[in-house]
């Protein structure tokens, strides 16, 4: 039997709730959110848990409403990326990463 994969457009991530009921429903292929997702429901196992494991990797789970957050973070301006970016260099903090990568991440 061959194995399916799915294309990194069909691995979404779903957050459902509505404003009727105290939960909400976190459906998710992303590897990062599927971590941070059961560390948390390990760490708080009354206000998350995992309700299904599906095929290919995906999860959901349930979580306390009230738990959720969805931040929105301005860009920075050319002249704190420029700021930020010789900080990091005077302190050898991104001596890894070329230019090209931290101006594309900082869009």
């Amino acid at each position: 039997m061959r194995k399916y994969r799915l294309t990194k457009y069909e691995r979404e991530t779903i957050i459902l709730f509505n404003e009727a009921e105290t939960t909400a429903n976190i459906y998710t292929y992303n590897t990062a959110l599927k971590n941070r997702l059961a560390k948390f429901s390990r760490e708080n196992p009354g206000i998350a848990k995992l309700k299904t494991e599906y095929p290919c990797s995906g999860v959901s789970y349930e979580v306390d409403k009230k738990r959720l957050s969805i931040c929105f973070t301005s860009p920075y301006s050319a002249e704190r990326r420029a700021k930020a970016r010789k900080y990091a260099q005077e302190h050898s903090i991104v001596s890894n990463l070329s230019r090209r990568h931290i101006e594309h991440r900082d869009e």
